[in-house]
């Protein structure tokens, strides 16, 4: 834009000076006009022609030769134009054509001149202006420290980098050989030398060294070196790049070491470990989860994590995750769950598995840990066959202490229908028509009263036979009223008439029949050992709906109650408010009931005695009517 201005008021200036030079040579022609004459007159006039040209370019020129043309043929003298003035006139015009073309090829080469000396002044301040640039970018990059060496391993330009990160001031260091830099057992192996050397072979080497700050500490550096070359192909010198990454590998160190120690622990850890992207493919897989599952980490990693999966987990496993990206709904993260996993051969095993989620910068990533629950759950199941086998054992032993009363209620019908049947012996001895219907009674009460001894032992066999656990719906005032039946035989002989206090609304519930049964039972006859000797013994068997989804069932008697001191281990094995009882009898009372579902304790009842309470799923009527 500056070159163009100015070129604009030197062609100004040129018109002026054309101008100037037309009128001086007007004066001149006309002060010879008497010695000259009509003569030359075209001669003089060139000389603005050739002013113009020079100092302003082919417009003066031009304007030069028009305005010489007008005063030429002024000063030839003659009314019109004739042979000679137009063979002048002509000569004029060639003679000035010839100026301005000479005179344009002058401006062209002037003009060019000047073009490429400012490109030049221009290239040489953007130079300036990029080295300068490039000289505090580098200076400016505290971790770096660059240096030129010649080709014969001396330093040529120390920036300030090399200063901040080695100490050394570019006065110091500039002619000095680059193996100063180095320990000592580095220059006696002659490493300076062979990195300067492999560099020149293969044009760029990156390489970690340990070098010397001027303190005589050393760090370590990653060292780039660069050959440089002339456009002849001669070895200038090298440029390198020093940064200090003592600190960053002692990070990488720790942090591999942490990697390191975080995998020895992981793989001393029984639970198996999996993870896995959003995609479902596995990332990692520790050496318990080898175990378990039979696979080796090289046969799964980045295989699906339902190869690990039987039917139909395996084709709904991509279709759970998708619909938790998509809604965030957790069905298994965060939380745990028996599920069922296959190894590698195909056999499936039961596992509890717990999932989470972790979330950084990156893709989110899910990690599983296993527990084969094969044993456990083997153990369960022979626990729960104990337990079943110990309750069995419990009613068996808690019938055999009731062998007396038992033998006595069954003794009566018995009895009865020995008596029945030895009088209707004795009618039929003298057979008299007339007794027919007094027989006929007799049998019929003997038959009854069989009944009622064979109802006692049906009852007494189903209670005590050893069966599978099985939950069912059950009316509970039937199941306190069978079991009351069946658990006080004998109890109004001794003047106690049980009270049942019955909630219509709390039935029915969801039990194991028999085991219930065992429980009242042993509540109920607790309670009636514990008010022996008691002048009114009384006893009291009531239900009542919580609102909770639970029925209380309380028993209650007026004896003597429990001492404080033993209140709170009436659940616990061997013990023992009696003193020949083996302390068994509650403690299965509350296994009984925790397995179905509730809790039992105890209270002391007010005025006097004690009340044992315990809770049973309440099975509501509508989903009876679903079942």
């Amino acid at each position: 834009m500056a070159f163009g201005l100015a070129l604009q008021r030197d062609r100004m200036k040129g018109y002026g000076v054309a101008l100037a030079a037309f009128a001086l040579a007007i004066g001149i022609r006309w002060l010879l006009a008497p010695w000259l004459g009509d003569h030359a007159a075209y001669l003089l006039f060139t000389v603005p022609i050739v002013v113009a040209s020079v100092f302003g370019g082919v417009g003066p020129s031009l304007v030069a030769t028009f305005l010489g043309l007008v005063a030429g043929f002024a000063f030839s003298g003659r009314d019109r134009p004739d042979a000679l003035a137009m063979a002048e006139a002509l000569t004029f015009l060639l003679a000035a054509t010839g100026i301005i073309l000479v005179g344009a090829e002058i401006e062209r080469l002037r003009l060019r001149s000047a073009s490429s000396e400012q490109g030049a002044a221009a290239r040489a301040r953007q130079a300036e202006d990029v080295a300068s640039g490039l000289n505090l970018l580098i200076d400016g990059a505290t971790e770096y420290a660059t240096c030129m060496l010649g080709p014969e391993g001396r330093v040529l330009i120390w920036n300030a980098g090399g200063q901040r990160l080695m100490g050394w001031s570019e006065a110091e260091v500039v002619g000095q050989d680059v193996a100063a830099f180095y320990p000592q057992d580095a220059r006696q192996s002659g490493k300076p030398r062979a990195d300067l050397a492999r560099a020149q072979a293969e044009g760029k080497i990156e390489d970690e060294a340990w070098l010397l700050r001027k303190d005589g500490s050393e760090f370590l550096a990653h060292v780039s070196i660069t050959a440089l070359h002339d456009r002849a192909g001669a070895l200038r010198g090298f440029g390198t790049v020093l940064r200090d990454v003592t600190d960053q590998r002692a990070s990488e160190q720790a942090l591999d070491a942490s990697a390191e120690h975080l995998r020895s622990i992981l793989s001393t850890v029984p639970d198996a470990m999996v993870v896995i992207d959003e995609r479902g493919k596995i990332l990692s897989f520790s050496a318990a989860a080898e175990r378990l599952f039979g696979f080796q980490e090289t046969e799964v990693l980045g295989e699906n994590v339902r190869c690990l999966m039987p039917s139909p987990d395996r084709e709904r496993h991509d279709a759970y995750i998708e619909r938790y990206l998509t809604t965030g709904e957790r069905k298994v993260i965060g939380m745990g769950r028996v599920v069922v996993g296959m190894r590698k051969d195909g056999t499936t095993f039961p596992m509890e598995l717990s999932v989470g989620e972790a979330i950084g910068h990156g893709p989110r990533v899910f990690t599983g840990f296993v527990r084969d629950l094969t044993d456990r759950q083997r153990t369960q199941a022979r626990l729960e066959e104990l337990q079943a086998e110990l309750i069995h054992i419990a009613r068996v032993s808690g019938m055999g202490t009731m062998a007396s009363t038992l033998a006595h209620e069954l003794n009566q019908p018995i009895t009865a229908v020995a008596n029945y049947v030895e009088a209707v012996r004795d009618l039929l001895a003298k057979p008299d028509s007339d007794d027919l219907p007094m027989i006929r009674e007799a049998l019929d009460d003997a038959a009854a009263e069989a009944m009622r001894a064979g109802h006692i032992v049906r009852r007494l066999r189903d209670f005590v036979a050893r069966g599978e656990v099985e939950k069912s719906v059950e009316d509970l005032p039937s199941v306190i009223h069978e079991a009351a039946a069946l658990g006080l035989m004998g109890a109004r002989d001794q003047g106690l008439d049980p009270i049942f206090e019955l909630d219509a609304a709390a039935t029915p519930v969801l039990i194991d029949r028999v085991q219930i049964q065992q429980v009242v039972i042993n509540l109920a006859r607790n309670a009636v050992e514990a008010m022996s000797g008691a002048e009114q013994p009384r006893l009291w068997l009531r239900t009542r709906d919580q609102g909770d989804g639970l029925v209380r069932v309380t028993i209650a008697d007026n004896g003597p109650g429990v001492a404080s001191s033993i209140a709170g281990q009436l659940f616990t094995a061997f013990v023992s408010t009696k003193t020949e009882g083996m302390g068994l009898g509650l403690s299965i009372c509350r296994t009984i009931v925790e397995a179905n579902g509730g809790r039992i304790w105890h209270e002391p009842r007010p005025g006097g005695g004690s009340q044992f309470h315990f809770t049973l799923v309440k099975v509501e009527k509508e989903a009876i009517h679903e079942r």
